[in-house]
């Protein structure tokens, strides 16, 4: 699937009117700032957000996304389906916990697709989370 949307935030603030939040981060918004926060995908503090869209009927196998813990720390993940454990692609720095690939158990066609994906990945962020932390 490609050519997919970007999940922009049209209530996110921005620095310049003329550009949505995500292009234009108003000084002192987190990372990702401008993309939407699934709500549905919430447990115990952490959240998802999307970059890309991800519903779709015939299901997306991949897309960007960012997870939120409950300190409201966040980090980058690129998805595809597949089994394979989290991978570090960018290290943590003073904006995000790192950028890590995860792998998603099946393609997303609805909201609850997402979220039973997010589930099934969580324990491997918040053990990410942790390490990095230390």
């Amino acid at each position: 699937m490609n050519g997919r949307r970007i999940t922009n935030d049209p209530d996110a603030s921005s620095s310049d009117h003329s550009l949505p939040g995500f292009l234009a981060r108003p000084a002192g918004s987190p990372v990702y700032h401008g993309f939407v926060v699934v709500p549905e995908t919430c447990l115990d503090g952490w959240c998802l957000g999307s970059i890309t869209e991800f519903e779709h009927p015939v299901g997306c196998t991949s897309g960007d996304a960012f997870v939120i813990a409950p300190d409201g720390a966040r980090a980058g993940l690129v998805w595809e389906v597949g089994s394979d454990p989290l991978q570090e692609i960018l290290a943590p720095d003073s904006e995000r916990w790192g950028v890590y690939a995860i792998w998603f158990p099946r393609p997303t066609r609805t909201v609850e697709d997402l979220v039973n994906n997010f589930r099934f990945v969580l324990p491997q962020l918040k053990e990410q989370y942790a390490r990095v932390q230390k």
